[in-house]
C-alpha cells in the first residue's frame, strides 16, 4: 500500500504544472518535470499588431509543437 501511494505522489509531482509569468507583455509558461507549455505574448515593435504571439510545447526537453 505504501509503495502505491508513493508512486501516485511521484506521478502527481511529475504531471502537475507550475505557472511562470513573464514581464515581457504577458507570456506564460506552464512547467512540469515531464513537459512545458509556453504561451508567447511578447512586445514586438516590428510587428504590425505590436505583439508577437505563439505557442510552444516541449516534452522531455524536446520541442514537439512550435507555432
Amino acid at each position: 500500500m505504501k509503495k502505491k501511494l508513493a508512486l501516485i505522489i511521484i506521478l502527481i509531482v511529475f504531471i502537475i504544472p507550475i505557472p511562470v509569468y513573464y514581464k515581457d507583455g504577458g507570456s506564460v509558461a506552464y512547467k512540469a518535470v515531464l513537459y512545458e507549455i509556453i504561451k508567447y505574448h511578447r512586445l514586438d515593435r516590428q510587428s504590425d499588431t505590436g505583439y508577437k504571439t505563439g505557442l510552444e510545447i516541449k516534452v522531455l526537453g524536446k520541442t514537439v509543437f512550435n507555432k
